[in-house]
This record gives C-alpha cells, structure tokens and sequence, in this order.
C-alpha cells in the first residue's frame, strides 16, 4: 500500500489522502465506486477517500475530510481564505489519455465551502 496521509472522523471513519500527484493516483486507482472522494475545486491538492465499509459516509465526514483537505491545498496556502471542496463518488472519476499524472476529471460532484476560521481551528 501506499504511503498516504491517514485520519479517522469523529464517527470513526477512515480517511486516506495523497501528499503528491504519485499519491493521488495510487489513491484514486484503489478508491471504491461507492465511497465518497473529495479535492479541492482549484488544483493543487490531494485526493480524499472516506472509507465507508458497511456505513455511508454523513455530512459531518464529509465536513472533517474536506477541512483536512482544504488545510494541503495550495488555494490555503497562497490565499488564506475560503476553499471549495468539490466531493463524489468514486465511481464518477474518470482519466482520459493525455492527462497528466494524479489529474482526473469527475462526471458530477457537489460542493462544500470550507471557512478561513474553520482552517485555522
């Protein structure tokens, strides 16, 4: 297995993330079509999988895993400011030839807006 950033949620749920384009695709390549994966909205950081076993990810999850996420973007570092976390199934990633290592591109997603004061907790 890889070696990728690894939390759990306060309902006990794993989170595994990448720390590189290398990463994020080891991360996307082994991600179930029914688990919840999320990134940042502007490019620059990494891949989420909520590893969901017999339970659905819920909104809280989804909230801890995408303010993770938001904190490793590069939109946080250069901007210090709201982050928009895009979040699907794994199932709606897909990788067409031509891009690039760790770049995907998703069929349909919702968002999630992650505030400055919620990053800097």
């Amino acid at each position: 297995m890889a070696d990728f950033r690894e939390f759990t949620t306060s309902s006990g749920k794993k989170v595994l993330t990448g720390k590189d384009s290398r990463t994020n695709e080891l991360l996307v390549e082994q991600t179930e079509a029914e688990n919840i994966v999320l990134h940042t909205a502007k490019p620059g950081s990494p891949f989420a999988e909520i590893k969901s076993n017999e339970k659905k990810a819920n909104k809280q999850d989804i909230k801890e895993a995408a303010i993770f996420i938001a904190k490793f973007s590069q939109d946080w570092k250069k901007n210090h400011g709201e982050v928009l976390v895009h979040y699907f199934l794994g199932r709606d990633i897909f990788k067409t030839a031509g891009m690039k290592e760790g770049c995907f591109g998703v069929k349909k997603y919702k968002e999630i807006l992650i505030k400055k004061r919620e990053l800097e907790k």
